[in-house]
C-alpha cells in the first residue's frame, strides 16, 4: 500500500469515528426554518486563481456570503450567485491577490463596509479610491483589522488570524477566519498553507496547550489535489494531505468537534491540480467534501 492509500485509510477511520452532530445543507425554500444559532454560507466559488470567468472544473474564484449579510473576498465572477436585490453590509479580505481582491465589483454590489487588514490598508484604501472614481459611484466606510481583534456583524462575531500565505507586498499580513455565532465556531481557511501556530493558539486550537474553544466547523483550502502533494505552492497552499492530517490532529485531540455526520468542506481548488468533475471527492476519506458553487451549508454548534 503507497503512503496516500495508508494515509487515506487511517485518517478515514479516524475522521468517521469522531463525528458527532449534523450540519443539514438548506435549499432557499428552508430558510425560514434554520436555527438562530447556526451560520449559514453560501459558496460563491471554490476555484483557485483562473483568470476571469469559471476554471474549467467550473467554479469561480473563491468566496463566501455568510447569513446573507456579509462576505468574505469577492471578485466579478461570484456577483451572479448573489440573490438578487441582496447589498451584503460587509466585506472581509483575506488578502490582496486579485482572485479574492476585486474593488471594482464591491463597488458594484454596493457593499457598506469593507475591512482590510491593517498592513495593506493603505493601499487598499487608494484602489477604492481609484475603482468608485472610474465607476462614478461612492466611497464605502472602510476599517483597517488587527489580528485577534474581532468585528461583530449581526450576530456572528468575525476574527482574522494570521494565515501562512505571501504576496508581493511583504509587509502584508495575510488572514484567514473565525467565524462565531452561539455555540457554533467556524473556521474559514483559504489561502493558507496549513494553519500558523499563531492563529491555532488565538483560536484555541492549539495542539501544544490543553484544549481551549473546540471548532464545530472547518472549511479549508486544498489548492492541490491528491496526485500532487509534492507542488511548489506548498509553501503557499495546503494541499488534500494537509487537509487531511489537519482534520485527522483536529478531531483527534478534539479540537475540531464536528456534529454528527457533517462535513469538513474544501474550497480553492486548482483546476489543473485535481480530479475533474464530476466525482472530484470520490477519493477523499470522510468526512471531506468538495464545496461547489453555489452550495448553502449550515453550521451548527
Amino acid at each position: 500500500m503507497d503512503r496516500r492509500s495508508f494515509l487515506g485509510v487511517t485518517a478515514a477511520s479516524v475522521l468517521a469515528a469522531s463525528a458527532q452532530k449534523v450540519s443539514a445543507m438548506v435549499p432557499e425554500s428552508l430558510k425560514s426554518v434554520l436555527d438562530e444559532k447556526g451560520i449559514l454560507v453560501k459558496f460563491l466559488g471554490t476555484g483557485a486563481a483562473s483568470g476571469s470567468g469559471p476554471n474549467k472544473l467550473g467554479r469561480r474564484h473563491s468566496a463566501i456570503l455568510v447569513d446573507n449579510s456579509f462576505l468574505v473576498d469577492l471578485t466579478d465572477d461570484s456577483l451572479d450567485l448573489i440573490p438578487e436585490g441582496l447589498v451584503p453590509e460587509a466585506l472581509f479580505y483575506t488578502h490582496s491577490h486579485p482572485d479574492h481582491y476585486d474593488p471594482a465589483a464591491a463597488l458594484k454590489l454596493g457593499v457598506k463596509k469593507i475591512y482590510v487588514s491593517n498592513t495593506w490598508f493603505d493601499i487598499a484604501r487608494k484602489d477604492y479610491v481609484k475603482a468608485a472614481k472610474e465607476l462614478g459611484v461612492n466611497m464605502p466606510q472602510m476599517y483597517p483589522m488587527v489580528v485577534g481583534a474581532p468585528v461583530q456583524i449581526g450576530e456572528v462575531t468575525v476574527t482574522a488570524v494570521p494565515a501562512n500565505h505571501a504576496t508581493d507586498n511583504m509587509l502584508e499580513q495575510t488572514v484567514i477566519y473565525l467565524l462565531e455565532k452561539g455555540g457554533a465556531r467556524l473556521l474559514y481557511a483559504t489561502d493558507t498553507a496549513g494553519i500558523t501556530g499563531f492563529a491555532a493558539r488565538m483560536i484555541g486550537i492549539d495542539a501544544h496547550k490543553k484544549p481551549g474553544n473546540p471548532i464545530t466547523g472547518l472549511i479549508m483550502e486544498a489548492t492541490m489535489g491528491m496526485d500532487h502533494e509534492e507542488d511548489f505552492r506548498l509553501y503557499n497552499h495546503s494541499s488534500m494531505m494537509t487537509v487531511i492530517h489537519t482534520v485527522n490532529v483536529l478531531m483527534q485531540t478534539e479540537r475540531l468537534k464536528l456534529p454528527a455526520g457533517d462535513n469538513v468542506y474544501v474550497t480553492h481548488m486548482s483546476k489543473s491540480l485535481h480530479d475533474p468533475m464530476p466525482g472530484i471527492d470520490a477519493r477523499w476519506p470522510n468526512p471531506l467534501k468538495a464545496a461547489s458553487d453555489g452550495l448553502e451549508v449550515v453550521f451548527h454548534a
